[in-house]
């Protein structure tokens, strides 16, 4: 990992139809990558915006989209029960519409400089199923890479429009191993990870699920992959 500092900060951004959002952006407009973070349902959270630092280290210039800012602005909930019954039911009020106008305004605010710059996204929980849904029914990112992203098998009929790189972990009870093999079955071309003992959240070291060695795994996988298909 390149270890040069990197200073994270918080950008106001307006979709098509009107939307004002916060992102954080991290990383400089120069770099020659560009990469969407999209959030779990925890909304814009610290380990969103250290990932964010993360990936401005490895060379990214990168965006997280606040997507609760649809519902209910500056919203981050907590990792607990709570918190995920908060975080689904703001989900249930953003339409697929919505994802994708807030995502559009990413794209276009990371290829300002040049507007034929590759762009990825990278999404965990939720924005693991987003990132899916951005290679299958849109054609807005040009790589993409999802980390325990549940219900992406509900939407392996229609081949994805870009490479993509899949990550679970094999303990994960919100994500039936079935799931997985119908992912695999369906879509041959696409990588798919599964980690030994690895829950669901096993990259977040806020969650009680955090694995050091899958998530280390995952990412290295991730940067690799994401900067080769960027290229």
């Amino acid at each position: 990992m390149n270890t040069k500092k990197t200073q994270g900060r918080l950008v106001r951004l307006t979709t098509d139809d009107g939307h004002s959002f916060d992102a954080w952006e991290a990383g400089s407009a120069e770099s020659q990558h560009s990469i969407i973070v999209i959030q779990e349902i925890f909304g814009l959270t610290d380990h969103i915006k250290t990932t964010c630092e993360e990936l401005a280290q490895e060379g990214f210039h990168v965006i997280a989209p606040a997507l609760f800012d649809r519902v209910k602005p500056n919203t981050v909930l907590n990792y607990d029960q709570h918190g995920i019954e908060e975080g689904l039911k703001y989900r249930a009020q953003i339409t697929p519409e919505h994802l994708r106008k807030d995502i559009a305004a990413c794209s276009k605010h990371l290829r300002q400089e040049d507007h034929n710059r590759k762009t990825g996204i990278i999404g965990f929980c939720w924005g693991g199923l987003i990132a899916w849904l951005e290679a299958v029914q849109t054609h807005q990112v040009n790589a993409a890479v999802s980390w325990y992203g549940r219900g992406i098998s509900d939407y392996v009929e229609h081949a994805p429009h870009c490479p993509v790189q899949l990550h679970f972990g094999d303990q994960d009870h919100t994500i039936p191993h079935l799931d997985i093999q119908t992912i695999r079955q369906k879509r041959p071309e696409v990588e798919v990870f599964v980690y030994d003992n690895a829950g669901h959240g096993f990259g977040c070291r806020d969650r009680a699920d955090f694995d050091k060695n899958a998530r280390d795994l995952a990412w290295k996988r991730s940067v690799e992959f994401l900067r080769q298909n960027l290229a």
